[in-house]
């Protein structure tokens, strides 16, 4: 059997109908169905981009010094991390690599357990079975079974935007490190909390000063519009993050020189930060209010990019109840067997390709 069979379909191939369907409707397709972001990359991040594109020589695995600091700084002055060193932080090209990767470079095989949120974004699950690991599916640590080696959650999430409240994520900090488990909180919607507040597994007031077994892994993808910068990190244990830039080395995963250099310019600049966070949040209002209208009930959603929608019937019959009116959005069932009901609606659209999306919803 390849490797490619042992992997879920991937999941988009499965919308091709819908896709056809909205791409018929007069005014063009509405896409909502994916988290790409559409807004410009900040000129801070392009301009620092430019002045590094002389770099003829090989970058540092665990990033320069100058990307190091900037990542401890932000740790430290946006989110209120503990004392971090640069033995805790490294680099990843991109959260998805790393989230993909990371039971694999943590040396997870047969037998080996990891533990998913119920409904998650699907590389968790893949990521377990390049490692041919098992995955058990908890939103509480009272429902795991037998000591997983990793776990990972998810705050904000995706893809229902549910934010952990600080005493969930102080218990699974507690399983984690009375079992030695890896606790890996995929961080990189921090910014974008709207109903509650977001907080890094990296905060004292959740881990009590000790982040023995904890890593957080965020992205500026979303953060700074820079997906195609492949531009990520994790910082926590510095065993564990040491392990991984050893592995790392190896194995060429290499975040290129000027896309650190545009790293610590993204980094520290929350300006622009702070303007995405209020695109979002217009483009969010306005979306929530014309589902509401058409009959949708948005459930969880206090963060993240999207809002979580249902019908309170099968989610692929509202994906073609939107596609009739030339909206795509991702059905739940892409993100596990727990989510059936809903559907998933990006707010990266343009502002005008929202208002069409509106119209259509209110009409």
């Amino acid at each position: 059997m390849s490797l490619s069979q042992t992997l879920p379909a991937f999941p988009w191939d499965t919308l091709a109908g819908a896709r056809a369907l909205a791409g018929s409707h007069e005014g063009g397709i509405v896409d909502l169905s994916v988290g790409t972001p559409v807004d410009p990359t900040p000129g801070v991040v392009r301009e620092a981009l430019e002045a590094a594109s002389q770099a003829p020589g090989y970058p540092a695995v665990w990033g320069t010094p100058a990307l190091r600091e900037a990542i401890i700084s932000y740790l430290r002055g946006r989110w209120g991390s503990v004392e971090l060193g640069e033995h805790n932080v490294t680099t990843a090209i991109g959260t998805k690599e790393l989230v993909g990767w990371l039971p694999t470079l943590l040396a997870l095989g047969p037998g080996d357990s990891v533990v998913l949120p119920r409904i998650a974004y699907p590389t968790y699950e893949v990521g377990a079975l390049m490692a041919r690991a098992r995955t058990q599916r908890c939103d509480d640590p009272d429902e795991v079974s037998g000591s997983p080696r990793l776990i990972w959650i998810n705050s904000p999430a995706n893809p229902h935007g549910a934010i952990a409240p600080l005493e969930l994520l102080r218990r699974w900090v507690r399983f984690a490190q009375e079992h030695g488990a890896v606790l890996a909180a995929d961080e990189c919607y921090a910014e974008f909390a709207y109903d509650a507040p977001a907080r890094t597994i990296l905060d004292p007031a959740v881990n009590d000063g000790d982040i023995t077994g904890l890593l957080a892994v965020q992205s500026l993808s979303k953060r700074s519009n820079m997906a195609g910068y492949r531009a990520g990190f994790v910082a926590g244990d510095a065993s564990i993050v040491d392990e991984l830039t050893a592995v790392r080395k190896h194995l060429g995963m290499i975040v290129p020189a000027p896309v650190q250099t545009a790293m610590v310019a993204a980094l520290g600049d929350q300006r622009h930060v702070d303007e995405q966070r209020a695109r979002y949040a217009a483009r969010r209002a306005r979306m929530r209010a014309a589902l509401e209208r058409a009959g949708f009930r948005i459930d969880h959603s206090e963060g993240s990019l999207y809002l979580w929608a249902t019908q309170d019937g099968p989610g692929r019959e509202s994906i073609d109840w939107l596609a009739g009116r030339g909206i795509l959005a991702a059905p739940g069932d892409f993100y596990g067997p727990h989510a059936t009901d809903h559907v998933r609606i990006s707010m990266t659209a343009t502002d005008e390709r929202i208002a069409a999306a509106v119209d259509r919803l209110t009409a």
